[in-house]
């Protein structure tokens, strides 16, 4: 009886002893740091893979081209210069990062200006880009980077008095937010300046600051919205799709119609990697706005899930390095860049399954589009630096052998064996 009784025991205490084991590894120090950097590689490879699926009949069909590889390899590019910014963001100490604050906001303040010289180009309604030769930038994405810099420097710097509006609102609100935003809005790009607010509100949020303000700038933001879509024939058309009452095809409703129609196609388990339907110029933008519709419908539910489960983790990782920071700086700041991937995904995937109207974000690190991707690994690059500050990370880091010398150390070996 007692080997009976002993024997479904056993399993019960390895099973602990396993469970124990993994969590003590989550507490390790360096946890942040390769969590964070596996699901940043894991969205950029999977963005590339399904940039090339979404892309190839646009790009075959640009006689310019002439080929259905064009645009996958021009984000290849992309992704190869993102990857250098990140891993170089990522040796970084704090300092560097406080000192850049400023640069960076003025000098992509000055870049936006120059959005409304010769030198600026409209895309679908926004003038938001630079034509500089053949690469196009978009300063606005810099200026997420600046915002979340900046709020950190200037919040921390007066951490002790954020009780007081006055010194919340000056001199970040005023002049600097409120520039960056309004120069992104003079260009009628209404959902960077939503992402931008979000930034802005994330950052206040991490500071402290009283609840009261935000109840005031929601209700200034939102009157700002409202404005911006009554002042806009293209937006009105978008909100009358939204709620149902354009439903026409061949009109303003054919990207959400379509969007809509790939996900359906999908159903559980998609019609498999590369055999969408849609991307034959039936659905527009599908490898950048519209890009979830053609993962759900070639990789079907199981891969909007894991989509969905990676910005799950990406936001959770982000959420520890606050909590395990004493540096104020380091919270601000990793709470701005987390709002600004998060709001830019849900605002994204909220338009393409019908939840918000079609406002036109790219998906982070999977939609085509070079500034968009640069700048978003270069602000992972920066929590990644902010990990390797997490107190025994550096140290632990530096104890492991990299991939590079442990191949090293095995090829003399190696050698002897074959002789």
């Amino acid at each position: 009886m007692s080997s009976t009784t002993a024997a479904p025991g056993r399993p019960r205490t390895q099973a602990q002893g396993r469970v124990a084991a993994w969590l003590q590894r989550l507490e390790s120090p360096v946890t942040s740091y390769y969590v964070l950097l596996s699901v940043t590689g894991i969205l950029v490879v999977i963005g590339l893979v399904m940039v090339l699926s979404a892309s190839s009949v646009k790009s075959l069909v640009d006689t310019r081209n002439q080929t259905p590889y064009a645009i996958f390899l021009k984000q290849l590019e992309y992704a190869a210069l993102g990857t250098v910014a990140l891993f170089v963001a990522a040796r970084l100490k704090v300092p560097t990062w406080k000192r850049f604050a400023v640069p960076v906001i003025v000098g992509a303040m000055g870049l936006q200006v120059l959005v409304f010289t010769p030198l600026g180009v409209s895309v679908n309604g926004n003038r938001n880009w630079l034509a500089l030769g053949p690469v196009s930038i978009q300063p606005s994405e810099l200026a997420k980077i600046g915002l979340v810099l900046v709020g950190a420097s200037v919040l921390t710097a007066k951490r002790r008095r954020l009780g007081e509006v006055r010194h919340v609102i000056v001199p970040y609100l005023l002049p600097l937010a409120f520039a960056a935003i309004a120069l992104v809005l003079l260009g009628h790009d209404l959902g960077t300046v939503m992402v931008m607010g979000a930034i802005v509100a994330a950052v206040l949020f991490a500071a402290g600051v009283p609840g009261r303000l935000f109840a005031y700038g929601g209700a200034a933001f939102a009157a700002m919205a409202v404005v911006m879509v009554m002042t806009s024939s293209n937006r009105l058309q978008r909100f009358d799709v939204w709620l149902g009452k354009d439903t026409n095809p061949f009109g303003p409703a054919r990207q959400p119609i379509h969007g809509r129609y790939a996900l359906a196609d999908g159903g559980w388990w998609g019609v498999g990697l590369g055999a969408s339907r849609e991307k034959w110029q039936w659905l527009p933008e599908a490898h950048n706005d519209f890009i979830f519709a053609i993962i759900g419908e070639e990789l079907g539910l199981p891969g909007t899930l894991v989509l969905l489960g990676l910005f799950c983790v990406l936001a959770l990782v982000c959420y520890r390095i606050v909590l395990r920071s004493d540096d104020l700086f380091v919270r601000i700041a990793t709470a701005g860049v987390m709002a600004w991937i998060v709001a830019q995904a849900m605002i994204n995937i909220g338009a393409v399954i019908g939840l918000l109207p079609v406002i036109g974000v790219p998906l982070p690190l999977v939609s085509s589009g070079g500034s968009s991707l640069v700048t978003t690994m270069l602000a992972l690059g920066m929590l990644l630096s902010f990990a390797r500050s997490e107190p025994g990370c550096t140290e632990a880091l530096s104890a492991r052998p990299s991939v590079v010398r442990r191949t090293l150390a095995v090829l003399p070996t190696a050698r002897r064996k074959a002789r």
